[in-house]
């Protein structure tokens, strides 16, 4: 029985368990339908079973060794991941400017941060990608050796890296893996959750890295803050996922995630991608007075002459009421993801064409 057929089921039943709004005490009515469908993890029909026949469905659909569903956002993936791969006192490889959660990984996990800079991309004043020779850098950096640490790149245990960047500078993922194969790679693709439906989109890191997070919310349509944990190795990430999820988790989230891959691996869910990457393709070359950066396509990174970033940011605000993602000093990124309609893009190059 799937995760959503089991919470249809549950919703016909007379309940005297948690959660204590009983599916019928709807405080925010707004929800209702969430209230409807959150059960608790102690019902008698085993949810967890559900669960991990649901995850072992979208494992089989992404060819990981195992996929794990998040609740808590890529943030819990990424601390799990370098929980399960580093012993105390082990070396990991961040960039000093990474998410905050890869620096608080390395903290609960006990392991020492080494830090790698990444080059400004001067023209569009946002970070390059991460090339081996950036990592090596550090790798070779002298250090104290360690029993604990079994790895033969220096002592580095694990290397995070962030690839697509939030502007959608991609990384060379398989390149970095090959370079280091004696490291743990953590790739943070929750920008790029789209990427394993599409041969139009960057390669997806997936069936690359050893762990890698996605942010279904982001991108791929998910609810805030559903996410994945893809894991390519031999270890299991199941004990420390335990050691800092509630355990009384959201069924309705769960069954959200499993609904949302299995739309985005059907006909429909690859279509619309591509209906996406079509429609901005389109739009782009009708729009002579902007220039266009990044890798990813579905991040609109945009610039134009005699303009900063911030100011195109204001005038796209105050004139046409549209608001950006992130804007520095030379440009301005605009995320779309699949529920970005073909009317929406439209009013935002409508709009670029008139300044």
């Amino acid at each position: 029985m799937s995760l959503i057929a089991l919470l249809k089921k549950q919703n016909k039943k007379t309940l005297f368990t948690t959660p204590s709004h009983g599916q019928k005490f709807f405080i925010f009515n707004k929800l209702r339908q969430f209230y409807k469908y959150d059960i608790s993890e102690t019902d008698t029909h085993n949810p967890q079973e559900a669960l991990r026949k649901a995850e072992k469905r979208v494992s089989d659909i992404y060819g990981t060794n195992h996929t794990h569903f998040l609740t808590n956002g890529s943030t819990s993936g990424i601390i799990a991941s370098v929980l399960t791969c580093t012993n105390k006192g082990d070396k990991v490889l961040i960039w000093r400017n990474s998410h905050p959660s890869h620096l608080n990984a390395v903290k609960l996990a006990g392991c020492e941060p080494v830090f790698y800079d990444l080059p400004t991309i001067k023209e569009w004043g946002i970070p390059a990608n991460v090339h081996p020779s950036t990592l090596r850098e550090r790798v070779d950096m002298p250090c104290k050796k360690r029993e604990l640490s079994n790895s033969k790149e220096g002592t580095i245990k694990a290397i995070i890296i962030t690839s697509p960047s939030y502007e959608g500078i991609v990384s060379d993922i398989k390149s970095i893996k090959e370079t280091f194969p004696d490291a743990y790679l953590i790739v943070d693709e929750a920008h790029g959750a789209l990427y394993p439906f599409s041969d139009k989109l960057p390669q997806s890191a997936v069936n690359i890295a050893d762990f890698t997070i996605q942010s279904l919310h982001k991108t791929a349509g998910g609810l805030n803050p559903t996410a994945l944990l893809h894991v390519n190795c031999s270890l299991d990430a199941s004990n420390a996922l335990n050691m800092i999820n509630t355990t009384s988790p959201s069924y309705p989230l769960l069954a959200s995630i499993e609904a949302n891959i299995n739309f985005l691996n059907s006909k429909k869910g690859r279509k619309q991608i591509d209906k996406l990457i079509e429609n901005i393709k389109s739009l782009r070359s009708q729009c002579p007075n902007i220039q266009f950066g990044g890798d990813d396509i579905t991040k609109i990174l945009i610039k134009k002459e005699g303009l900063s970033g911030f100011e195109l940011s204001e005038k796209l605000f105050d004139l046409y009421n549209i608001e950006d993602e992130k804007t520095n000093e030379i440009s301005t990124m605009l995320l779309c993801g699949i529920g970005t309609s073909y009317k929406k893009l439209k009013k935002l190059f409508s709009a670029l064409n008139k300044l």
